[in-house]
This record gives structure tokens, C-alpha cells and sequence, in this order.
């Protein structure tokens, strides 16, 4: 028995070591290009920043096995907040939109696919 509790201790912490990073591609107002990273752990949830050299935006998400969508606050230096829904095509892709409070939505895609935009 204590091996098998030790072997599952063992599993959890090597998989909540484990960070899946991917990258993102957000297009903001008058088509302004902002780019960087996601990163999702096991048991922290995720978190993304993006930026276009002026301003950078960032958010946490709690991603969770079976749900194909997820909904998560924004915060941008400029002042910008805003909330964002994303929808998985599979654990390390998909897209989705911000709507931020000055009313502008702002769509965005991670994955492979990002490095195109």
C-alpha cells in the first residue's frame, strides 16, 4: 500500500511540474497584432501574455478536462480589461474572443496556428 501511495505522490508531482506551453496570436482594434504564449499546468491552471510592444495583456484560466470552452478575466497595461472565452479543438489548440470593456472584441487563436497570424 505505501507503494502505491508513493508512486501516485510521485506521478502527481512530476505532472504538476509539467508546463505546457503554446503559442497565441491576439488581433486587438484597427487590426493590431499582439503575440505570445499560453501555459497550462496540471494543477495550477493557466495563464497567458501576450503583447505588441507597446502594451502587453495577460490572464488566468482554469482549464478543465472535459469542457471545451473556458472563460477568463483579461488585464492589459494600457488600462484595458475585459473578459475572454476560448474553445479547445484539443488540448494545445483552438481560439476564441475577448470582449473588452470599451466594447471592441478582440479575437485570438493558440496552437501552431498561431505562429501564421
Amino acid at each position: 500500500m505505501k507503494a502505491i501511495i508513493s508512486a501516485l505522490a510521485i506521478s502527481v508531482t512530476v505532472l504538476g511540474a509539467c508546463d505546457i506551453t503554446h503559442p497565441v496570436a491576439v488581433v486587438g482594434p484597427s487590426d493590431t497584432v499582439f503575440r505570445g504564449t499560453a501555459t497550462a499546468t496540471l494543477l495550477e491552471g493557466g495563464w497567458f501574455q501576450v503583447s505588441n510592444g507597446k502594451t502587453s495583456c495577460s490572464g488566468r484560466y482554469t482549464p478543465t478536462p472535459k469542457a471545451k470552452e473556458v472563460t477568463f478575466p483579461v488585464r492589459c497595461t494600457n488600462g484595458l480589461t475585459g473578459i475572454g472565452t476560448a474553445n479547445f479543438e484539443n488540448p494545445s489548440a483552438g481560439g476564441g474572443e475577448i470582449l473588452m470593456r470599451d466594447g471592441t472584441e478582440w479575437r485570438f487563436i493558440f496552437g501552431q496556428q498561431a505562429l501564421l497570424v
